[in-house]
């Protein structure tokens, strides 16, 4: 055990502390105020309707736990236990140069792929469909798999030649050029995603209902905004989950409503809906979390860059003593260790995210009536089971959004006096 084995242990041993204690915390206080709901959503949420939330967050939050057990004995398996080593051995043997090196890469990506699958087919058939948010058949289930994993395929293998590529014939500096072939395919996904890829999986035909679309062209003109179109997805066929979004780059941007979304909220609920996406946009929240991913992963890169050349990375992590350096060996053993480092920029990730939700919030109540956004908040909260009373540390640590109570306590006009 060298000095970054201990390091390791230590660091995995502390996130998985803190996890487990924040998910007991969740635990404890749902459970606490599961009878009632807050007194300020006492006249909008039944509580029936909040027990349904407390019970929906716990099974969720228990399942986390499993999940969080599974994935870190798969982490000791590959690493310590030498299941990386013994992979890179059996494709170094078969497959020579940057062929091994992907098939390497593809093999644990494979093989965290089937260990996922229980625990999706779980959290899908047993928990949503337990709190009747399931829409999916099974053979949706499946023939999703196969979409995801030839989509995967087809994207996924040259970017790792690629990848493996420019780190063997780029230098010292091969971690530059991955990162900007790294932004630039992201940026490239992100303009082709709403025409190419997201029909593989939805279906997306144009809002047809013309008062509603008038209202959305109106809130537009008022934001000085422009899109590519207004869609309704077919979300309804795998949940009962709503939501609405942007999606797509510079002129390519669409609106895309679920189908669930719009035959639950009013239509003065749905632009205001609208103008909180909308507010993420003229804040620039999007360029902002845009150019984070893009820092971070230059950040990591140049971690990677420095610790492919170290050998006590490669021991620390059993595979072997260090003369088994390779490309593909090191992608490998940082990805999966850095998750376990980088967990701790959680709470700070979940405060700009927070941040931002506020803004959006506040840009909604500028250009739609804040009563209708809090009135589109309660039917949503409701609607998915989000429960009403998180513990206050796990919700600090964790949330990208805002409790309720904050948000519409921000919405609504002060009592008076």
């Amino acid at each position: 055990m060298n000095a970054f084995t201990l390091l390791f242990l230590l660091t995995l041993a502390a996130s998985v502390g803190i996890r487990l204690w924040l998910a007991q915390r969740q635990i404890t206080h749902v459970v606490a105020h599961r009878d009632a709901p807050p007194p300020q959503f006492a006249d909008r949420i039944d509580v029936f309707a909040h027990r349904r939330a407390a019970d929906y967050t716990i099974a969720r939050t228990f399942f986390g736990v499993v999940a969080l057990g599974v994935e870190t004995l798969l982490l000791l398996v590959l690493t310590l236990g030498g299941g990386v080593a013994a992979l890179h051995a059996f494709w170094q043997n078969h497959l020579a140069g940057l062929a091994g090196g992907a098939a390497l890469i593809l093999s644990v990506i494979a093989l965290g792929a089937v260990i996922d699958l229980p625990l999706a087919w779980w959290r899908q058939f047993v928990i949503e469909a337990r709190f009747g948010f399931n829409r999916m058949t099974p053979h949706l289930f499946f023939a999703d798999l196969a979409r995801q994993t030839a989509l995967g395929a087809l994207i996924g293998v040259p970017v790792i030649f690629a990848a493996l590529w420019l780190m063997e014939r780029m230098g010292s500096a091969w971690w530059i050029w991955v990162w900007l072939f790294w932004c630039g395919l992201n940026l490239l996904l992100l303009f082709i995603y709403p025409t190419w890829i997201a029909p593989l999986f939805n279906r997306f035909t144009p809002l047809e209902n013309a008062s509603l679309k008038s209202r959305i062209e109106a809130l537009l003109a008022r934001c000085g905004f422009a899109a590519a179109g207004f869609f309704v997805m077919d979300g309804s066929r795998r949940s009962a989950h709503g939501n609405a979004y942007f999606t797509g780059f510079g002129r390519n941007k669409r609106i895309v409503f679920f189908d669930t979304l719009l035959a639950r909220l009013q239509a003065n609920e749905i632009e205001a809906v609208l103008a909180h996406e909308l507010g993420h946009f003229r804040r620039h929240h999007v360029i902002k979390r845009i150019a984070l991913l893009f820092g971070l992963s230059f950040a990591m890169l140049a971690i990677l860059g420095y610790v492919a050349d170290a050998p006590w990375f490669y021991q620390g992590l059993g595979a072997g003593f260090g003369d088994e350096k390779s490309a593909a060996l090191a992608l490998v053993l940082f990805f999966l260790v850095a998750p376990v480092f980088s967990f701790f920029l959680t709470p700070w990730m979940s405060l700009l995210s927070r941040r931002h939700e506020f803004e959006a919030d506040q840009f909604a109540a500028e250009h739609a009536a804040a009563a209708d956004l809090v009135s589109a908040l309660v039917k949503l909260y409701e609607d998915n089971a989000a429960t009403l009373t998180p513990d206050p540390l796990h919700s600090l640590f964790y949330d990208s959004h805002p409790p309720a109570a904050l948000r519409i306590a921000r919405l609504s006009p002060p009592a008076a006096p």
